[in-house]
């Protein structure tokens, strides 16, 4: 007799579900249009991880991870540490995203456009529902038109994780002529606290060294938003 497999039960395999329902052949016979978004990042994925099909990883991958937040990581390291995913794997999420965001880039020529506060809220609104603390820098041209929008950390913010470099190193990547940084309180409370401040002033002088201005931090919650610029703090 065969062995058995220690990690993988035999409801784990996608190769028993009916045709209709795997992914792959969906595709094929369906065309993109009727997958869902976790299914064509299984078709991507191709095999499911110790016990998670395929679909299973990748409905966990964007529920855990926020879809808009998944599109814009570019780290495969931080990918592995807060998801539990295997060099590979990981890999594969950051190169399908990075493959669709520069082809977005190439036919979409005008961005948009980041005012204030309330813009700001409207384009990271997908972040609210996540139950750990996401910080996202948003890049701005001359213009304030948005030119790139980066995950910068996970997990509660303290100044000692949030160092400049990881703000400013994409600023300086895609020649930023502002940036604006912004985070979810998972608690929903949304007065700032001690050490959201200390970033905000550590960040802003950091920024006025190599002449790229913070322009605001916003701090968001399902019922709103706290702008650090309107509260005087920038």
């Amino acid at each position: 007799m065969g062995k058995k497999s220690k990690n993988i039960h035999p409801e784990y395999k996608v190769s028993l579900l009916p045709e209709d329902k795997r992914p792959r052949e969906k595709l094929i016979k369906q065309g993109p249009d009727v997958l869902k978004n976790s299914e064509l990042l299984a078709v991507i994925l191709n095999t499911g991880y110790k016990e998670e099909t395929v679909i299973d990883l990748a409905s966990r991958i964007l529920s855990e991870y926020g879809s808009k937040a998944i599109t814009r990581e570019r780290s495969v390291e931080r990918l592995m540490g807060e998801l539990g995913l295997p060099t590979v794997k990981a890999c594969q999420v950051v190169a399908c995203f990075e493959l669709g965001r520069r082809f977005f880039s190439e036919q979409t020529g005008r961005m948009r456009a980041i005012r204030d506060a309330e813009d700001v809220y409207a384009h990271v609104h997908d972040i609210t529902r996540l139950k750990k603390e996401v910080l996202r820098g948003l890049y701005l041209n001359a213009r304030n038109r948005l030119i790139h929008d980066e995950v910068i950390s996970i997990g509660t913010l303290n100044a000692s994780i949030v160092h400049p470099r990881e703000v400013l190193g994409p600023a300086i990547e895609f020649s930023a002529g502002a940036f604006i940084v912004a985070h979810n309180h998972p608690s929903g409370e949304l007065n700032p606290s001690d050490e959201d401040l200390a970033i905000t002033r550590r960040l802003a002088a950091a920024g006025k060294i190599v002449g790229i201005d913070l322009l605001d931090h916003v701090i968001v919650t399902k019922d709103g938003y706290t702008s650090l610029k309107q509260q005087g703090i920038i």
